[in-house]
Formats: C-alpha cells, sequence, structure tokens
C-alpha cells in the first residue's frame, strides 16, 4: 500500500450515484431488474453506500419512476447504506414507506436554478425541508442534504460563497449530519473548491462534508485533488461517467467512481474497493446505455496492467 500523498486522509468514502444521478438523465428507460444487476455489479466491486434513486415526480424524470422496485430489492441488508433524493413530502413519504436508509433533501444556490430544477424559489424549498424533517425524525429515518449549484450557476454565473454557507446552516439546523457539494453545471475549479470547503469547516463541526464533482469541464478529478488535499474523506461519484443533470444546458456526466478510486489509491488513499470489478461495473453500465461512456480508466485498465510484447506490433523503420 503506498504511502498518502502529504496532507491527505488515509482513507476516502465513496458514495456511488450512478443508479440515480447517473441513469436520470436517459432518454431511453433502463429497465427495472437492469438497474438492479448493475447495483449488484456495484455491491460485488466493494461499494457500501449508494444514492440509489429518486423518488420525483414521473413526468419530470421518467426513468427513475420504479424507485420503490428498485430499493425493495436491496431492502434490509444491514451492509448497506441506501438513500433516495426527496423533492417534496410526497416523495420523502413514498421513500419511507419503500426503506430508504436517508433522505437527501436538495436545493440549489442559485435562485434561477431552483426555478428549473424544481419550480420553487430556493425559500420556498428551505420551508419545505422542515416538513420533512419532522417527518423523517418521526419514522427514525436519517437526512442528508445536497447543495446543487455550489460552485456556479449556468443562469447567473458565479454563486456567492455565504450562499452556500448559508444554506449549509439551514441544513445543519435542520439535523443533517452529512452535506454535499454539488457541482451540478461542471463549474468547479480547484480554487473554488478549497476555498468553500475552508469557508465551511468552522461551521459544519461534527457534519460529514461530501464533495459531488460533474466533469463538464474536464477537472472532476482535479477538484477532487484540492478537496482530498484538506482533508475531505467524503466523495459521491458515477460508474462509467453517467449522468448529468437535465435541467442545465450541455451538462455531461459526474467523475467517474472507477477513475476517481484509480486517484485515491494511487495517491496512497485506500477505499477498499476492487478496481477490476469497478471496470467491469462500468462496462455493464455502458452495455445499459447502448453508447461509450466518458471514464477513462475503464478503456486504459490499471496503470500496472501489463500486455504481452506480441501483441503489440513493432514499429518499422
Amino acid at each position: 500500500m503506498l504511502t498518502p500523498i502529504k496532507g491527505f486522509p488515509e482513507r476516502a468514502i465513496l458514495t456511488e450515484v450512478g443508479p440515480r444521478d447517473g441513469l436520470q438523465s436517459e432518454p431511453v428507460f433502463v429497465p427495472t431488474e437492469r438497474k438492479i444487476e448493475l447495483v449488484r455489479a456495484l455491491i460485488d466491486a466493494g461499494l457500501r453506500r449508494f444514492e440509489i434513486t429518486s423518488f420525483v415526480s414521473p413526468r419530470a424524470v421518467p426513468q427513475m419512476r420504479d424507485a420503490a422496485q428498485v430499493l425493495a430489492a436491496f431492502r434490509g441488508r444491514d451492509d448497506l447504506h441506501l438513500t433516495a433524493l426527496v423533492p417534496n413530502v410526497r416523495g420523502a413519504e413514498a421513500a419511507i414507506e419503500a426503506g430508504a436508509d436517508a433522505l437527501v433533501l436538495f436545493a440549489s444556490a442559485s435562485e434561477s436554478h431552483n426555478l428549473k430544477n424544481v419550480n420553487r424559489s430556493r425559500a420556498d424549498s428551505l420551508a419545505g425541508f422542515a416538513e420533512i424533517a419532522r417527518l423523517a425524525e418521526g419514522s427514525g429515518t436519517a437526512l442528508q442534504g445536497a447543495i446543487a449549484t455550489a460552485f456556479g450557476c449556468p443562469f447567473e454565473g458565479n454563486v456567492a460563497i455565504e450562499a452556500v454557507v448559508d444554506q449549509a446552516m439551514a441544513y445543519r439546523d435542520l439535523g443533517m449530519g452529512y452535506i454535499t457539494l454539488g457541482d451540478t453545471t461542471g463549474m468547479a475549479t480547484p480554487a473554488n473548491v478549497i476555498a468553500r470547503v475552508q469557508a465551511l469547516r468552522p461551521v459544519l463541526e461534527g457534519v460529514d462534508l461530501a464533495l459531488h464533482f460533474h466533469n463538464t469541464r474536464g477537472v472532476g478529478l482535479a477538484c477532487a485533488y484540492a478537496g482530498l488535499s484538506l482533508g475531505v474523506t467524503h466523495f459521491e461519484s458515477s460508474i462509467g461517467g453517467l449522468g448529468g443533470c437535465p435541467f442545465v444546458p450541455r451538462a455531461t456526466g459526474n467523475i467517474a467512481t472507477e477513475d476517481l478510486v484509480y486517484m485515491l489509491e494511487e495517491s496512497g488513499v485506500q477505499t477498499d474497493l476492487d478496481l477490476e470489478r469497478l471496470i467491469s461495473a462500468a462496462e455493464l453500465a455502458e452495455e445499459l446505455v447502448g453508447r461509450e461512456l466518458p471514464g477513462q480508466v475503464m478503456k486504459a485498465g490499471p496503470r500496472l496492467k501489463t500486455a504481452a510484447m506480441d501483441s503489440v506490433r513493432t514499429a518499422n523503420g
């Protein structure tokens, strides 16, 4: 095992969001049994934390219309932590009934994206969360929070750090012990990742801060690296690089789980995940959606995977 790079944590904890954030924008419905097959392949690779589905309007996100069935396939497994994204009380009730371990509440740090994403103002979203928090407390279900457009908005441009901090504090006050900064638009840079993590640390003592990057502009792993340099241990990623917000122009996929694991392990950060099996799961994801996915390690393989010399032609001349 490699020694971690100076300042990096010894271990990182990954949440796989492919079944939800990865598949939500796919134009052709992925059959329920194939979604379950993908989750099983990811479990075989060692993943135990999943944002497995979302309880949203099937008219708005038809790919998630089988949320209860997907969750039911893994309900009751003590070794898994299964979360579901919920936009409102109705979604929260359905997720609790289906057996989610935690509800993920989400609102955007920018007003315009929140209107596009959930058709509500930020204030209305946060007010609605209080009712969901009471519902969750009564059921014993945990709450998690996601701050969308935490690093920038496609309609407004820069998002003030103060808006992100205020929203994180509101989440904290609702009892959320896990808060994600979401790079919904792929506008994160290493510099603004560092600025936000440093601003949030003093007000989120005892809260797990997670980072969720999209690779829209090709710097997703660099942003994860910046988080690692500050000791962040929680990351969210999507197998094969699946995903992209359906309410953001030109959005592309999340950072690929297998690419992130490769970077972590090669930096001396333990994940307890099997890279070869993750590559197989990425290939399965590619089969399910019927197109090439952007993950790189699934194409190249691990760094020390060798080939026979006679499998490559010799240069002439």
